[in-house]
């Protein structure tokens, strides 16, 4: 097997791990009693402690040269915290569970992210990731197929062996991957191993000089608030009307998406170079609205397809533009996984609030409702990607040693 063959089995098997159970969790809970305002609840707590995990981890990526050590254990820790669920279902054992799960899936991003720079450098960056991204979400369309079936056909406790199984792929493929073909110098961004660039590399200074970085981050934000919260209220509002099993219609809402990002990530570099990165994420954040409006209108069995395609657009063409976008604006300044974990944080706030938002809304307003305001929160990535269009469009759209120099400047 190649490094880069393991390196996308790691991304398949990963992205069962790094969700816990994910969207199963809401379903799970709804079956043992809980309200829809605690699972929100729960699941913003997790949210919270993986949003100020990010930087964090992203900084630790940068520092290590023990970066499969790191997604070993994070694999294993995060495997466990979501096994310890079938144990236990008490209101402060989930909690735990969701925190736990958050914290340490918080390094698998900007480790995965360090490794693949590292192996294939900035020029082959764009295209490996995309083709990360195509392993990640095939893994979550298996990974929920079976999960659905197994669900479906044995109970709940399928689901948590499952997880287990996919944890030790995890592990197995992040061993195939020598440690010798990771360039640790590339891995975090360095163009040369220059004493000036580590000296400029020793703070996060950097990060908070390069505004499209910023508004990047602050547009992605905005988006999470509105989606993050849909697939599982989605999946409840349409097992609450008793439209659906709970663990096959999960599993559908999850398989429609993923196998529209398959297909999302594999055409997005192509769309990049032909459109650039300010357009392809333009068009992620004007199908949310609409996605908003289309899950308030059709709470059904079969609108499940136009709800989650709409996701697929979006986080599909997200899962690679986003990434590789941070690259660009960093690349020299030996902090790009510190970036990504600053990304992910900022965009991890609105994540975090989403699903508290969405449950207070659907608990006492209705699903529809909450499915709209929603939709509603969104345009907000939406008008700020506009309004700066022209400072982020220029960023995106020169070369990058310019990039570097003028955004810091900016």
């Amino acid at each position: 097997m190649t490094p880069q063959h393991a390196l996308e089995g790691l991304n398949f098997f990963m992205a069962d791990v790094q969700a816990g159970i994910g969207p199963f969790l809401g379903v799970f809970l709804q079956a043992q009693g809980w309200q829809p305002d605690a699972i929100g609840a729960v699941m913003t707590l997790g949210g919270v402690a993986g949003m100020l995990a990010t930087s964090p981890a992203g900084a630790l990526v940068d520092a290590t040269h023990h970066k499969r050590a790191l997604i070993v254990v994070a694999g294993v820790m995060t495997t466990l915290a979501s096994l310890v669920l079938w144990v236990s279902q008490s209101y402060w054992m989930v909690a735990a569970s969701q925190v736990f799960t958050a914290v340490t899936g918080a390094a698998l991003g900007p480790a995965v992210a360090g490794v693949t720079l590292g192996m294939v450098r900035e020029s082959g960056f764009d295209r490996q990731f995309g083709r990360n991204q195509v392993a990640n979400h095939a893994g979550n369309v298996v990974g929920a197929a079976l999960s659905g079936w197994l669900g479906w056909r044995f109970g709940f406790g399928a689901v948590f062996a499952l997880a287990g199984v996919f944890g030790a792929m995890t592990v197995l493929s992040t061993l195939l991957i020598p440690s010798d073909v990771i360039d640790h110098d590339s891995a975090r961004g360095f163009r040369a191993a220059s004493a000036s660039e580590r000296e400029q590399a020793s703070g996060f200074r950097v990060l908070f000089k390069c505004r499209p970085l910023l508004l990047l981050a602050a547009a992605l934000a905005m988006f999470h608030l509105g989606n993050a919260a849909m697939l599982p209220l989605y999946g409840l509002a349409v097992v609450a009307a008793h439209k659906g099993d709970p663990n096959a219609f999960t599993a559908q809402t999850i398989v429609v998406a993923q196998l529209v990002m398959v297909a999302a990530a594999l055409f997005a570099n192509w769309l990049i170079r032909r459109l650039g990165y300010w357009r392809v994420l333009l068009v992620t954040f004007l199908a949310l609205p609409l996605r908003g409006v289309v899950a308030a209108m059709f709470i059904t069995a079969w609108g499940v397809w136009p709800v989650q395609a709409l996701d697929g657009i979006g986080a599909g063409l997200q899962s690679v533009a986003v990434p590789a976008l941070v690259v660009r604006l960093l690349q020299g300044t030996g902090r790009v996984n510190v970036g990504q974990g600053v990304v992910m944080t900022v965009q991890g706030m609105g994540a975090a609030l989403s699903p508290a938002l969405g449950g207070v809304l659907a608990q006492h307003f209705g699903y529809a409702t909450a499915f709209f305001v929603l939709g509603g929160v969104s345009t907000g990535s939406l008008a700020l990607w506009l309004i700066f269009g022209a400072s982020i469009r220029n960023a995106c759209g020169i070369h990058r040693d310019v990039v570097h120099d003028t955004s810091l400047a900016t």
